[in-house]
């Protein structure tokens, strides 16, 4: 018997990967197949039309490339850009570093923008950087919508307004892993040029496929990108689209089942209400951790993620401790805190397929193991504060009305 098997079901509320509904697992849940028969091709032209609608895009590329987020990041860079071009990076978490230690190993020219973990980016440096670029010497900004170590939401709306005050052609690249499909996402009417995501987040999925989407721009400037690519090249993938074959090398076909069933279960509740509903469960969330008499890593209200909640805890307390309290005893996973802010913070992730019911038993696990650990808290106040919250705004089940 796996030594880690206990009682139940593990409550899984780490910020990716999430919960996987029964309807994925099933739809998953066959044999292999030839991927060059009519179906998978058939399957997946409907697909990459689909995918399009979580990105709100009309006029961009989408690509589901067997990998994972960090992939995404890699595809969308060499196919975009050459070695040495200037980039500005936002450093406010994490996940952003992991994203510039990859662009400066793939020889870019990275200006990195940096932010206290706990803060978004600091946009006002943005701009007076593209203000001082009139040779139009930067070539791309890089940005992490929304900051997992840290809790922390960027406004992509804002970076837009930006580039095109000054008039600036900067490709807009972003990394929306744990925010698309759970936080409004605009590709078209933000002028985003590469977006990206990973099916391990809000789609439910297991890891396993990065998917990208690039506008006509990006496709113009990958017929000039000199950087080194072979398995992410858009190139080969956009061959086989005019074939009407789809796939340069096989694909994990499980996966893009899985995918049907992920795009049928959000367009079924409808993307808005999936929005929403991330919504509910981050304040209420965030309305327990205030009854805790606990604080947000994330220091300004703009900035509150809907996916995950970074909860700081006191000096004298370890956070590490708290996530392995939580599994060991209760059978709950929850987020480390990672890097500047390991043993600071435990996160508190509320994305993907999830509903009120399944958020509350996560917080009453929180509320016993901050028991456990010392903490004073008032066992109930956080449940309660959330259930006041979600009884007042939880809406009927559309299906069931």
């Amino acid at each position: 018997m796996d030594y880690v098997n206990g009682p139940g079901r593990n409550h899984l509320f780490v910020p990716g990967p999430v919960n996987i509904p029964d309807q994925i697992i099933r739809a998953m849940n066959r044999n292999n197949e030839d991927y060059r028969s009519p179906a998978i091709p058939a399957m997946t032209k409907i697909l990459l039309e689909d995918v399009k609608k979580i990105f709100k895009t009309e006029s961009g590329t989408p690509f589901l490339i067997p990998t994972t987020g960090t992939g995404a990041w890699e595809s969308a860079l060499t196919n975009t850009l050459s070695p040495g071009d200037r980039i500005v990076s936002f450093l406010i978490g994490q996940f952003s570093l992991l994203w510039i230690d990859q662009q400066q190993r793939l020889n870019f020219n990275v200006d990195v923008i940096e932010s206290e973990w706990g803060q978004g980016a600091n946009l006002d440096i943005l701009a007076s950087k593209l203000a001082e670029d009139t040779a139009h010497t930067i070539k791309a900004i890089c940005i992490v919508h929304n900051e997992t170590a840290t809790g922390v939401t960027n406004n992509l709306a804002t970076v837009r307004k930006i580039l095109d005050h000054y008039n600036h052609p900067a490709l807009f690249v972003v990394d929306g892993v744990s925010s698309i499909c759970a936080l409004d996402f605009r590709m078209d009417e933000w002028g985003v040029d590469v977006a990206l995501t990973g099916s391990q987040k809000a789609l439910s999925l297991p890891t396993g496929i990065g998917i990208v989407c690039a506008s006509p721009k990006a496709l113009e400037a990958s017929k000039t990108a000199k950087s080194v690519r072979v398995f992410f090249d858009w190139k080969d993938y956009l061959k086989f689209y005019k074939l009407g074959t789809y796939w340069p090398y096989t694909p994990s076909i499980h996966l893009l089942y899985g995918l049907r069933a992920a795009l049928d279960l959000i367009f079924e509740e409808g993307l808005e209400n999936v929005f929403a509903r991330h919504a509910r469960l981050a304040k209420a969330t965030r309305l327990a951790m205030e009854a805790w008499g606990l604080k947000n890593c994330t220091q300004k209200e703009e900035w509150y993620s809907d996916t995950v909640t970074a909860v700081l805890v006191p000096p004298n307390i370890d956070s590490s401790e708290i996530v392995r309290r939580a599994w060991k005893r209760y059978n709950l996973s929850l987020g480390l805190g990672l890097n500047k802010v390991a043993g600071k913070v435990f996160r508190i992730g509320h994305l993907g397929n999830l509903n009120e019911l399944q958020l509350l038993g996560c917080l009453a696990g929180v509320e016993m193991v901050l028991k456990d650990v010392g903490y004073p808290v008032k066992l109930g106040s956080g449940v309660g504060a959330a259930c006041a919250y979600l009884q007042n705004t939880t809406p009927l089940i559309p299906s069931r009305i």
